[in-house]
């Protein structure tokens, strides 16, 4: 017998012992009961089955081959009504059952002690429920997707407590949070942080009313003493931009301040910090069942299934169970690795749900080069590029005072527009050309050529980016709304052609956009360069409006996966089958088959922005956005299989993830350095040290593949399969000047007679921001 042998049937014979151990666990809780054999389970079914017994639930009472327990109603080989299972580590669920699922009321418990009894949906704390944590954390209301979701009250082990809305576990919207020193805050919050308008009041007797931002006073507020005395002004942590007024009890005059503001966050707020909670160390609907399939398959043995009814994809054979043990690659093929991470799934009971299709391995789509047609003489835009290049180094090159990012209101009046003509011959301003006579219109240049230099755009690159000796190149196909896409030569810009509409929309919120992208530095929405109208002369006069912007896929690294996803499922799939899927096509909301994971802080971060965004596209009536997802994919086989990532390493108390490179712009086919597992833990908790890494722009994450049912077309996310790549992602929120006009209010209308309102993508503005933030909040996740 090989080594490796002998190591695979040690390993086999521990499973043995663990498993036999198990069972007498369980027989000691339980009572001495009989295990069948799974043939004679088989025949016992089998038999059952002839007589007709099946046709309605039974009691039964089963020891399963893992050691787990399960008695209560049965019927057709899935507990079906009221039932009890404990699985070996300690885990217990005691309650209702469908179809092997927990559904219904019920309650779960943990080895920790920890407990839930409430309602379940698909196996998930989903509706009212009271949540009870080792350490005496007590949480009652309610649950979506096991998140505490909507009104709830949670009770402290140290006796604190929080009374009001929830939301994908964390307080937001409006609470009160009660310490036990006796403060107490009333008011709004935000990922589990008092921000917005709220009051807070000392067992003193002080209070402060006002604006709150990340737990502490922020903007206009009001301390206020028992004795009337009160101190009213702007307020921050900065002493430089903290400024305001102090009246003394009595008194409506001011008087000279008596008392340091930067008390109230160095000394007032110190005690009164709000508590984390618990976390939940695994959660009921990650608890896979599994049984034996109870019909004959011919006289074959039968193949291990969950007991929802899921097969496995493995075939039961020691010597395949060695990765399941030691962790190491024998070096073998890419082949090998998938099968036998196939079967550790099998063995662990990652299976895919009932009604799911077989979960076969990922293949990277064909990578296209170059996207995009050149645009050379001969080309029916060719005339066209001409113009538009002679235009933007007319408009970049212009002489103009420095300009200040405070602008005045006048710079983003829509009459501020310069009109430039270009005569073949050439004028005093413009260079001779050998395209047609044309007129050329920058649209508030002052604003734009200011964004430019918000955006660190330098004026010799921008002019070489677009008016270089290279040509542009026209993308395919025109997008849906018929606008047809240029791409400069180094990818950096894109060109985007505009209607009228679309124009007036850009110039009506072009203040309140510059003032979102000055303020918000991470913000995720569309950067814009430059607005410009080309006006050919003679016959046609036509006119081609187009704006500049920058192309969220600008990157050395192969982007292999694109997702458009606005959160609607009405015609929300690429109609293309696989063989015909390129690296450059745009997928949308039914093609999605993966949930993101980011690290906390950048989730966290990913989370404020992503509201801050929907909420000025809210309040600019801006609907139909999406957000656009590129994919980079580490490790992919050479037969173009993805090959999934390592399970992260336990370091010390602290996380190490295998697939986390330093990403220093080397070429594809360098791997570059990669950091020691303490760099990386000091890495993973300051984020502010990942220099070349911006929100949205070549960020390390985790992606988790998902399978949505068979029976289930238009389910928007599917169910996780524990299967995990490491990525580079890129997102940004694209298509912002689609406003919620006549023409848009009619398809909704035309629309909703037909279908489900909340499948389209046409509604109204506070409502689109709603639908697309819970659906963007449930495909991106905090890596655990």
């Amino acid at each position: 017998m090989s080594k490796e042998q002998s190591g695979v049937v040690k390993a086999w014979e521990a499973t043995v012992r663990k498993t036999q151990a198990a069972k007498k666990r369980a027989n000691s809780i339980f009572g001495t009961i009989s295990v069948a054999h799974a043939d004679d389970e088989n025949e016992d079914d089998h038999d059952r089955s002839s007589r007709g017994a099946l046709q309605e639930p039974y009691i039964a009472e089963k020891v399963l081959l893992n050691g787990d327990y399960y008695t209560g109603q049965w019927f057709d080989n899935l507990p079906c009504g009221q039932g009890k299972y404990l699985w070996t580590d300690g885990c217990m669920y005691i309650g209702e059952w469908n179809k092997g699922k927990k559904m219904g009321r019920g309650r779960f418990s943990w080895p920790s002690g920890a407990c839930y009894e409430g309602e379940f949906k698909s196996g998930y704390m989903d509706g009212n429920g009271v949540y009870t944590g080792p350490s005496g954390d007590t949480y009652k209301g309610q649950w979506v997707m096991n998140l505490k979701h909507g009104y709830g009250v949670k009770s402290f082990a140290n006796g604190d407590l929080y009374d009001g809305e929830w939301r994908r576990g964390l307080q937001e919207g409006h609470g009160k949070y009660q310490w036990t020193n006796g403060n107490h805050y009333v008011g709004d919050w935000k990922n589990g942080m008092i921000c917005g308008k709220g009051t807070f009041v000392w067992n003193n007797g002080n209070r402060y009313d006002g604006n709150w931002e990340d737990g502490v006073p922020k903007g206009n507020g009001t301390f206020k003493w028992p004795d009337g005395t009160f101190y009213v002004g702007n307020w921050s942590k900065d002493p430089s931009e903290q400024n305001g007024t102090y009246y003394p009890a009595g008194s409506s005059t001011e008087q000279n301040l008596e008392w340091d503001p930067q008390d109230v966050y160095k000394i007032h707020l110190s005690d009164s910090q709000i508590c984390p909670g618990e976390k939940v160390s695994i959660l009921p609907s990650q608890k896979r069942l599994a049984v034996w399939n109870s019909s004959k398959c011919g006289g074959e043995k039968p193949r291990r299934m969950s007991v929802d009814g899921r097969v496995s994809v493995g075939i039961e054979r020691p010597f395949d169970r060695l990765d399941m043990w030691d962790g190491e690659d024998d070096g073998g093929s890419d082949g090998n690795l998938m099968v036998r991470k196939a079967i550790e799934a099998d063995l662990l009971g990652l299976h895919v749900e009932e009604g799911f299709p077989k979960c076969l391995p990922i293949k990277v789509p064909k990578v296209v080069k170059r996207q995009g047609e050149t645009i050379c003489k001969g080309h029916k835009n060719y005339e066209l590029m001409l113009n538009l290049q002679l235009g933007i180094r007319h408009s970049v090159g212009r002489p103009a005072p420095v300009a200040s990012l405070d602008l005045k209101a006048s710079a983003f009046d829509p009459k501020e527009k310069v009109w430039t003509r270009f005569p073949s011959e050439g004028t005093k301003h413009t260079p001779p050309h050998q395209s047609s006579e044309f007129k050329w219109k920058d649209y508030c240049p002052l604003v734009f050529r200011t964004l430019r230099k918000l955006f660190k755009v330098d004026p010799a690159d921008y002019m070489l980016s677009i008016c270089g000796n290279d040509a542009l190149r026209e993308l395919s196909s025109p997008g849906k709304s018929g606008s047809f896409f240029y791409l400069t030569n180094d990818d950096r810009y894109m060109i985007k052609t505009m209607k009228k509409a679309e124009v007036k929309v850009l110039i009506r919120m072009l203040a309140a956009y510059y003032n979102h992208v000055r303020v918000f530095e991470n913000t995720l929405v569309t950067k814009f360069f430059g607005l410009h109208c080309v006006k050919l002369t003679g016959a046609t006069q036509k006119k081609v409006r187009f704006i500049i912007m920058g192309n969220l896929f600008c990157s050395e690294y192969i982007i292999h996966r694109r997702f458009d996803l606005k959160g609607s499922s009405l015609g929300r799939i690429t109609d293309k089958p696989e063989s015909e899927i390129e690296s450059t096509t745009i997928l949308k909301d039914l093609d999605l088959n993966f949930i993101f994971r980011l690290q906390k802080a950048w989730f966290q971060e990913f989370c404020r922005q992503v509201d801050r965004d929907c909420e000025f596209l809210e309040q600019e009536r801006i609907m139909d956005y999406s957000l656009l997802v590129g994919l980079h994919f580490r490790e992919v086989s050479h037969n173009g299989d993805l090959i999934p990532s390592a399970t992260r390493i336990n370091s010390g108390g602290l996380f190490f993830y295998p697939f986390l490179h330093i990403y220093t712009g080397e070429t594809e086919n360098d791997s570059g350095p990669r950091l020691s597992r303490a760099d990386m833990d000091h890495l993973l908790l300051d984020p502010a040290r990942w220099a070349r890494i911006r929100l949205g722009l070549n960020m390390p994450a985790r992606v988790e593949r998902t399978m949505r049912r068979n029976d289930c077309e238009s389910q928007l996310v599917g169910e996780p399969t524990g299967e995990c790549y490491d990525v580079i992602m890129f997102f940004g929120i694209i298509d912002i000047l689609q406003d919620y006009d006549i023409s848009k209010k009619l398809e909704h209308a035309y629309k909703s007679i037909q279908y489900d309102p909340t499948s389209i993508s046409a509604v109204d503005p506070k409502q689109y921001s709603r639908r697309f933030r819970d659906f963007i909040f449930k495909i991106f996740t905090e890596e655990a």
